[in-house]
């Protein structure tokens, strides 16, 4: 199974930045249309969401025993096929559990399809249930903030060893953003409040 479905897309350029004195800390009273602007790194937050972390993981562990059940059942067909030399070709013991290896190797496959296809439905589905979250907190964080839009952006690291890291950083279409317009943490402190994580204050690791 796809252990992590993409769900990052491109951005489109910061063309503005907070006003001087609009923190979104402190939101100003509401003076005409909102037009501030912030940016989030949904990546960061999927691999720090309290919630999606413990719902994947529940998840592998269900794709484990799936895999250990396929594997004995394929433990078991191959220790018929070892039965099969034992029997000289074109007996009737010989074809019928020639039969019944054939019949027993198409079960597993189509059993092993169907459980791959599901989980990765599961996958899917679990990934926007958080997503929409996701939305859902940046909404209510932006009309409090008068926030007008909130662009993705990746904060990654780049790698300078790795070719395909450099390629990708150069095609970001964010090349710099004031460090103020970064939501990601207080959104990210929204969600896990929400799913009552402990350990780092209000569930959030250090940013980098």
């Amino acid at each position: 199974m796809n252990r992590h479905l993409c769900l990052l897309v491109a951005a489109a350029a910061v063309s503005m930045v907070v006003p001087s004195g609009a923190a979104f800390g402190n939101p100003a009273a509401p003076s005409g249309p909102p037009t501030h602007v912030a940016v989030i790194d949904v990546g960061y937050i999927f691999k720090n969401h309290a919630k999606f972390k413990g719902m994947m993981e529940k998840m592998r562990d269900e794709v484990m025993t799936a895999e250990n059940g396929l594997k004995a059942e394929r433990d078991r067909v191959n220790g018929l096929v070892e039965q099969l030399k034992g029997f000289n070709v074109g007996t009737p013991e010989y074809k019928k559990l020639e039969a019944e290896i054939a019949k027993a190797q198409a079960d597993f496959n189509v059993t092993a399809q169907i459980q791959k296809k599901e989980f990765m439905e599961r996958e899917a589905k679990v990934y926007l249930q958080v997503y929409t979250e996701i939305e859902k907190a940046v909404e209510q964080f932006a009309k409090q903030h008068r926030i007008a839009v909130v662009h993705r952006f990746d904060g990654e690291t780049v790698d300078g060893s790795d070719r395909n890291q450099i390629l990708r950083s150069i095609t970001k279409p964010i090349v710099y953003l004031e460090p103020g317009i970064d939501i990601t943490v207080d959104i990210l402190k929204k969600l896990n409040a929400q799913s009552g994580v402990a350990g780092q204050p209000n569930g959030v690791p250090p940013r980098r």
